[in-house]
């Protein structure tokens, strides 16, 4: 009888479980729609296949076999897509790199002029991720939109051969660099040069100018002996190419504006409107605690039901680009906490202030100079941790105030060595960091009991989950030779 009781409670758990255990696995894209065109994956707003997978006809993109047989996804006409990020609001692009190549003589070989407009979509170039950078030692590199209300260059110049390396400036000689504006929805780059490369041909023939993401673009990889991969008859010809970012939103209009509208307000359940630094339109966020698509009705999902427990589904501490500490992380559920060093204090999550303990090398007594310094940063730390120390706090304290006052013992032999604070601070950081340990151990169980409570009283039930012109061209030039 007890054997036929724990089956039929071992069913029950699962059949409670597996609606929810559904759900938490999740998806990026609408019901029913592909999640990936090769190995770039799609999600909402954008959409492939049927255009009712995309929010609209502007975040509808093509998945299209190239010439070998590999599904590409296309953004617009003709921009091969790399990715699409939903929490970064970005498009990552690949355009052909422009450049101009000249003969001894002076003759221009081959070269290439590229223009790029994304349309009146909610689409821009990036202008924090993108940088603009021109290659040779005779070159000047163009870039203008197509309205020509816009326009920069820079030119560089040199007589002998510059290493190419990731560390070089790039402030004239061998290469130079600028930035491009917010809100730019076009481009035209263009290449030109000043004495036809005549003085550097045999060891520089060709100049690039070359739109790329500061992330991914190495200037390693462009030598000034580099020639493009440009290979006759012209069938064959291809060109070089660089990753740019473009940047989204789902539409241009303010929070305000977009929650006037429910029928039309992009952003889902346990998500919010924010604005992007670039200054346009609006985008959608999970809130915190929260993770998932925040595009689809229920794509923000933050806790999950497992057995007899409840779990959150995302530890913030193993995203610290996104969720920062100077200390030691702590995940609990809907957030996280942030521990300043042993020796400092703040919150963490912003900044620690103070002189931190740190392992010393062993050595002969301590400077007086040394352990004023360090007394002087440990009142400040001693007096603030104080007023708001826990019992577990207290013992750290006050053995730091004791190290401190026996540091600054006015006689010198009466102070410890080097090595005694180097181990008393050792014990110290051990302390600190068990303290917080089982802190964690403690809180952790606590929370599993009330969640285990929680779901046995009232398990959750299920939960529930809708072509801007863009054109790229390239004019490719040579002569007959």
């Amino acid at each position: 009888m007890i054997l036929q009781i724990t089956w039929v409670s071992w069913l029950t758990m699962l059949l409670l479980l597996w609606p929810i255990a559904t759900v938490i696995a999740g998806t990026d894209v609408k019901p029913g729609c592909q999640e990936k065109c090769g190995n770039v994956s799609v999600p909402y707003p954008f959409g492939i296949g049927e255009e009712s997978c995309a929010m609209n006809k502007r975040f509808f993109l093509n998945c299209t076999n190239n010439t070998e047989g590999h599904p590409e996804l296309v953004f617009g006409r003709n921009l091969l897509t790399r990715n699409i990020s939903v929490l970064q609001g970005t498009i990552t692009t690949s355009i052909t790199t422009v450049f101009n190549c000249y003969n001894k003589s002076g003759n221009n070989r081959y070269g290439n002029r590229m223009s790029i407009s994304l349309g009146s979509g909610p689409f821009t170039f990036s202008d924090t991720r993108n940088i603009f950078t021109a290659v040779g030692c005779d070159v000047s590199g163009r870039v203008t939109n197509e309205e020509f209300t816009y326009g920069t260059s820079c030119m560089s110049l040199c007589t002998e051969y510059v290493n190419m390396s990731d560390e070089n400036p790039c402030s004239g000689s061998g290469c130079c660099r600028t930035s491009i504006p917010k809100g730019l929805k076009s481009l035209n780059i263009s290449s030109a040069n000043i004495y036809n490369h005549t003085k550097v041909t045999d060891f520089n023939p060709c100049g690039f100018a070359i739109l790329a993401d500061k992330s991914s673009f190495k200037l390693s990889d462009w030598p000034l002996s580099r020639k493009p991969n440009y290979v006759r008859p012209k069938s064959e010809k291809r060109n070089y190419t660089s990753d740019v970012v473009v940047e989204w939103r789902v539409k241009n209009e303010t929070c305000e504006q977009a929650k006037l509208n429910t029928s039309t307000y992009a952003c889902g359940t346990n998500a919010y409107c924010t604005y992007p630094e670039n200054d346009f339109g609006y985008h959608c966020l999970c809130n915190e605690g929260f993770q998932g698509n925040p595009y689809l009705r229920e794509g923000c999902q933050g806790f999950i039901h497992t057995f007899l427990t409840l779990k959150i589904d995302i530890d913030e501490c193993k995203d610290p680009v996104r969720y920062p500490c100077e200390g030691t992380c702590k995940n609990i559920i809907g957030d996280y906490k942030c521990r300043c060093p042993l020796g400092m204090y703040g919150d963490g999550k912003k900044s620690c202030r103070g002189f931190g303990i740190s392992t010393i090398v062993a050595g002969e007594y301590v400077p007086f100079a040394f352990a004023y310094e360090f007394l002087s940063y440990k009142a400040s730390f001693i007096a603030n941790k104080r007023a708001a120390a826990d019992e577990g706090e207290m013992e750290e304290i006050e053995a730091v105030a004791d190290l401190t006052k026996r540091c600054l013992n006015s006689i010198g032999i009466n102070r410890p060595s080097m090595k005694e604070v180097s181990d008393e601070l050792a014990k110290l950081k051990a302390l600190h960091e068990n303290s917080w340990t089982q802190q964690n151990s403690d809180e952790t169980e606590h929370l599993l009991g009330e969640s285990s409570q929680s779901f046995l009283k009232n398990a959750s039930p299920p939960m529930t989950q809708s072509q801007t012109l863009i054109s790229f061209e390239i004019e490719n030039y040579t002569d007959s030779i």
